[in-house]
């Protein structure tokens, strides 16, 4: 008996649509999942936050971090960082929906780096490489040193070397500004009143179901009159009258164009952040073909370019408030170089330790475990 063409035309169809369709759907589970995850993220983002805090804090306090699992604690510590990257991307994504974020001036850094990542793919790319570095260059570098330490310097060298070259292309792309820390926009801060109630989130994340009324806007907390139907704002706290007017109040900042925020750095201004750029990268060499750890010479070299680029730095009435907030970051930075090199061997360490034991047991064995970084470790004490 013969079957009739149209037959086999469909039972062979019939298995490559049956065994295309699984595949079609399994790939776009992945998409589905994340935009799932970035809705729970936008809608519960001021608890997402005090978690990553909270987890970032244990990370700081857990006895014993950085010898018996020094490289667990650290991959931990990196992936929240990681990851609260990844939240802030999102929740710049959604800063339209969050009625408390889309009704707040952001602030000049804000602005600033908004505008350049909206603007510029390559600066939006190499930012976000830089930021990953950085959260990464301590774990990185205790894997390396398992290798050994010659294996150890050349991870550390070849990280610094990344991370100059791309603010040195920062710089570029900005037209010879000056950097900002960090290069891209940080997470504003998210009032908790805009989330109805603490245990939904979790709720939500757990897969239980809630009963959620949907979160007041801004303009539905304000009083609506009875006759006109006409609504008047809500009062501020007595006590914090000031910051509710100083909110309202636009500042030359606040109309300035984003990208005036920062002015052109002159010949001097940019020699000043070349050497501020390529400090960390010499002083990183210089200490790795340094056999003795207590030499000064590294020390004094990296700091010497340092104070360099301070002196060489742009001043004067022309200088923007933006560019007053970074060099004050700078100046809380050099700090660090009281916990570098030979300075720490000489001076600060000692200090620690008499310090350490006037201190309880439990502070005491925390400092020990940090005193152990700082010692081992290049990338504890970079800024």
């Amino acid at each position: 008996m013969s079957l009739p063409a149209d037959h086999f035309n469909t039972s062979s169809s019939r298995p490559a649509n049956q065994s295309h369709n699984p595949i079609q759907s399994m790939l776009s589970i992945p998409p589905k999942w994340l935009h799932m995850y970035g809705d729970f993220i936008t809608k519960n983002s001021h608890q997402v936050s005090q978690i990553e805090s909270a987890l970032r804090s244990l990370t700081y306090i857990i006895p014993g971090r950085f010898r018996d699992a020094e490289i667990a604690s650290e991959t931990l510590h990196s992936g929240i960082q990681l990851l609260s990257l990844y939240h802030d991307a999102v929740l710049r994504g959604a800063i339209t929906r969050i009625p408390a974020l889309a009704s707040k001036i952001p602030g000049p850094h804000t602005r600033y780096t908004r505008f350049w990542t909206t603007k510029s793919r390559i600066y939006r790319r190499i930012a976000l490489l830089l930021q990953i570095v950085q959260y990464t260059e301590l774990l990185w570098e205790m894997a390396a040193k398992r290798k050994g330490e010659k294996v150890r310097w050349r991870v550390i060298i070849m990280l610094e070397v990344i991370k100059a070259v791309c603010r040195l292309l920062l710089m570029r792309v900005t037209n010879s500004r000056p950097l900002v820390t960090p290069a891209l926009p940080e997470r504003d801060p998210i009032p908790p009143d805009v989330d109805p109630n603490d245990n939904d989130a979790l709720k939500e994340l757990m897969g239980e179901e809630t009963h959620e009324e949907p979160a007041k806007a801004i303009h539905e907390k304000e009083w609506t009159m009875p006759r006109t139907g006409s609504s008047l704002p809500s009062l501020p706290n007595p006590g914090d009258i000031s910051s509710y007017l100083m909110g309202r109040v636009l500042t030359a900042d606040d109309i300035k164009p984003a990208a005036k925020l920062l002015n052109t750095l002159s010949r001097p201004g940019q020699t000043a952040e070349i050497l501020h750029i390529l400090s960390p990268l010499v002083y990183a060499i210089a200490l790795s073909r340094s056999k003795d750890k207590k030499s000064w010479a590294p020390w004094l070299i990296g700091l010497s370019l340092e104070y360099a680029a301070r002196q060489l730095r742009d001043k004067g009435l022309r200088s923007t408030a933006l560019e007053n907030e970074e060099w004050g970051k700078r100046y809380w930075a050099a700090g660090w170089w009281t916990m570098r090199g030979a300075f720490y061997e000489h001076l600060t360490k000692g200090m620690i330790a008499g310090v350490r034991r006037r201190m309880p047991s439990l502070v005491s064995g925390i400092m020990e475990d940090y005193e152990y970084l700082w010692e081992n470790y290049y990338f504890s004490t970079s800024a």
